[in-house]
């Protein structure tokens, strides 16, 4: 019993997103440029910027108090810390510590010189940290100084200020009250006991007054402490390029992956299993593993330790018990467009796989354009007999004119139809002969391969599937455009047959695909040691998928012409 095959949940997020990652890493040029752009950019940041140093200091603040060792102090009493970091860069202290330097002969503006400070507060702290970035280690280390002294001078003199308004305050209020009180003295001897009492009254405020005079006088008006003297630095300030460099691979890195997913999405070509699964509506068969033993090579079964001949197996496993197959035994193998070398190879090797599974197989090679099974197997191919059938009938065209059978080393051998160039393609193909022996999958144990030129360059795939109903795409999963599956599973749909599924092949190198295009044009054009020369009657091959729609016979196998 087979069980159906269950699509690939489409909704398997863990899933989508490694297939997203392995499309990316496609695209390796594009990563390796986007990291080869951030590196040089990182290393022009760091050789082509100048120099700078900076050089830090901290201030601590604290408040005007009368005791600060008494129980109970709290030193930052009436502080804003943030309104303290605003003073600190504020216009008043720029002029203050630029009066300072020029004192020195370091002439500065403020404006410039606040351009280059930068003062934080680090968290749960009364603490300011003055950083200054200057063009040398001195001059950093000089203005830093500058400016966290002048926002103390500033601080000191602004509490100092407060302390004397509030003096002037209590001094204007005490001078009516002694001016009261010398009247009263005079009166003292005239009104007796009621001029006493108002006097004392008196006294006792102009003794607060005083009193709060005198402690405002006494308070400690220390506005802070440099704990954090600035230092020239030694080394320049910013990033180095090591540091450069790396921020510069990791953001080129970021830039190849965003140029790597813009070519994903506008990449016609197929960008996954499950993407190729859901453009041709038929489950992938297996993927063809890279193999250079077989260059040059069509069989692979027969090679002992060939990881090559294990999935052809292994795809003739699938298909012998996959309902669809094994109802009609009948199979057509066609790629695409372009190369047709890997559906060639791929129906040689199904064929091979099902002689050693015991079946007797045919294999009929219907690229009637560009023949080549016969020449690629050598001396594999051994002529016999023809069929019975066209023997009475006379009949020695294609395909009832010759017959071969291949030997396949320690797996057996199986029939081959080799394919022939032909005057009129169309009318070859839905001949009568074709029919014949594509039915002979119908005696038991039997299975026929029919090999076709590529579905989308021709119309002679389309041309037998009304026969071989069951069709197998062979295609390079990096050429295979979404589009090209989407139209070959409406061809075969429309002519009546059904796609059993897909076989990806690693493709070939440009090298090996130039050598087989100047190959082929020495066998079309002039012979040659590859093969012999076309025949000047022989009939053009244009490419032109029109050429096989003109007629589409739909005679009985046992009908004659």
């Amino acid at each position: 019993m087979t069980h159906p095959i269950r699509p690939v949940d489409d909704h398997d997020e863990p899933a989508l997103l490694r297939d997203q990652f392995r499309q990316l890493l496609r695209y390796r040029a594009l990563l390796a440029a986007g990291v080869v752009v951030g590196l040089l950019g990182g290393g022009f940041l760091a050789l082509s910027g100048d120099d700078t140093y900076t050089a830090s200091g901290e201030v601590q603040v604290r408040s005007a108090t009368a005791d600060p060792f008494a129980t109970g102090a709290s030193a930052d009493k009436g502080i804003n810390i943030g309104s303290e970091r605003q003073t600190a860069v504020s216009d008043t202290v720029g002029d203050l510590a630029a009066g300072t330097l020029l004192k020195k002969g370091d002439d500065v503006t403020a404006r410039k010189l606040l351009t280059g400070l930068q003062v934080t507060n680090p968290p749960n702290t009364l603490t300011l940290r003055f950083s200054y970035t200057g063009a040398t280690p001195e001059q950093a280390r000089s203005r830093a100084e500058a400016l966290a002294n002048a926002y103390l001078a500033h601080r000191k003199a602004r509490t100092e200020e407060s302390i004397d308004n509030m003096a002037n305050g209590y001094r204007a209020q005490l001078e009516p009250l002694e001016e009261k009180r010398d009247l009263l003295e005079e009166r003292a001897g005239v009104d007796g006991d009621d001029v006493s009492s108002a006097r004392a009254n008196i006294i006792v405020s102009i003794s607060e007054l005083s009193r709060k005079i005198s402690e405002l006088k006494a308070l400690d008006t220390t506005p802070g402490y440099l704990n954090k003297k600035p230092v020239a630095p030694t080394e320049p300030a910013g990033a180095g390029l090591p540091l450069l460099l790396g921020l510069g691979a990791v953001v080129g890195l970021a830039l190849g992956l965003l140029l790597s997913w813009v070519r994903l999405v506008f990449d016609p070509a197929v960008r996954s299993p499950r993407e190729l699964v859901r453009s041709l509506g038929a489950p992938l068969l297996g993927t063809l593993p890279r193999e250079r033993a077989a260059v040059g090579t069509l069989l692979a079964i027969g090679r002992s330790g060939s990881r090559l001949a294990e999935e052809y197996r292994a795809v003739a496993f699938r298909l012998a018990y996959d309902p669809s197959f094994a109802e009609r035994r009948r199979l057509l193998v066609t790629a695409p467009r372009g190369d047709n070398a890997a559906a060639a190879a791929a129906a040689v090797n199904l064929a091979a796989a099902f002689a050693e599974m015991g079946r007797d197989v045919l294999l009929v090679e219907a690229d009637l354009r560009t023949p080549s099974l016969a020449r690629d197997l050598g001396p594999a191919a051994h002529e016999v007999r023809p069929p019975r059938w066209a023997a009475e009938e006379g009949d020695r065209s294609w395909p009832a004119g010759g017959r071969s059978n291949v030997d396949v080393p320690g797996s057996g051998a199986f029939a081959l139809v080799a394919g022939a160039t032909a005057d009129n393609v169309p009318r070859a193909l839905t001949s009568a002969s074709v029919g014949r022996i594509v039915a002979e999958a119908d005696r038991p144990g039997a299975v026929v391969i029919v090999l076709a030129p590529p579905v989308l360059s021709y119309a002679d795939a389309v041309a037998l599937v009304d026969r071989v109903e069951g069709v197998m795409i062979v295609c390079d999963p990096r050429e295979v455009h979404r589009s090209d599956l989407e139209r070959i599973r409406e061809i075969i749909g429309a002519s009546g047959g059904q796609v059993l599924g897909a076989l990806l092949h690693p493709g070939r190198s440009r090298l090996r695909r130039a050598d087989r295009r100047s190959t082929s044009a020495r066998r079309h054009s002039g012979g040659g040691p590859q093969g012999p020369a076309v025949e000047e009657d022989a009939p053009e091959v244009t490419g032109d998928p029109s050429e096989t729609m003109g007629l589409r016979s739909f005679t009985l196998p046992g009908a004659r012409r």
